[in-house]
């Protein structure tokens, strides 16, 4: 964290360790992925419950993170207020329409085809929770005064990741949403100018009759994103 005062550089012993053995590695890292390749994205959820405590433990998840000159550049609000998701989708579907109508360009929507999306953005009001995702592009003192972030972008996509596969680890289902502008997400949420809206982030349970798009399941071979040096 950045502070006024004066923070020597203190070399702590590593105060958690984790020691396996090599087969052991192994088998934790084919368990995770054997648990994250099973995370979907979906858009239709149950009205189920969730509650706060898991997205609570989901987002102190997310803020241990790493990020430039552990300044922690990121802020989440949970939204569960049914009023609040209601105006946030009406808000957020305005925007929405205008890039459908064409704003987005043909190329663009041709590329979203296969996904099946539209303006409409029922999950907004249906899941029971949003976490609206901002980076903070400047920090601020008490007094007002500013301080500079540094790899903001790099740094909450990171704990946005994190976020992501800590609710995936308790059951839940989530969606990215990402309208633009996304301006009236400081305002509904009474945010300071100093952060910027990165994603809506809706979590639930998926409903019983989800689907997922079928080019979804269509993931590059790791031959495509892996070259060992």
């Amino acid at each position: 964290m950045f502070s006024k005062d004066n923070l020597p550089h203190e070399a702590l012993p590593l105060p958690d360790r984790i020691d396996l053995t090599d087969d052991e590695a192994e088998d934790a890292a084919e368990a995770f992925f054997d648990l994250m390749k099973m995370r979907h994205t979906v858009r239709e959820f149950s009205d189920r419950e969730v509650p706060q405590e898991i997205i609570e433990y989901a987002v102190a998840t997310a803020g241990r993170a790493p990020s430039g000159a552990n300044h922690q550049p990121w802020f989440f609000a949970a939204v569960q207020d049914p009023a609040l998701k209601a105006q946030i989708r009406a808000e957020a579907e305005a925007e929405e329409e205008k890039f459908y109508d064409g704003g987005a360009g043909n190329e663009w929507l041709r590329a979203l085809e296969p996904l099946g999306t539209d303006a409409s953005k029922p999950h907004l009001e249906i899941a029971p929770w949003l976490n609206v995702v901002f980076a903070q592009r400047w920090g601020e003192f008490d007094d007002g005064t500013r301080f500079k972030n540094y790899y903001v972008p790099e740094s909450v996509g990171i704990a946005a990741g994190f976020l992501i596969a800590a609710l995936h680890n308790a059951g839940l289902s989530s969606l990215t949403h990402t309208p633009n502008p996304m301006k009236f997400l400081n305002n509904a949420l009474d945010r300071p100018d100093s952060e910027k809206p990165v994603m809506i982030l809706a979590v639930g349970h998926a409903a019983e009759d989800a689907t997922v798009p079928a080019v979804a399941k269509m993931k590059k071979p790791l031959s495509e994103i892996l070259k060992v040096y």
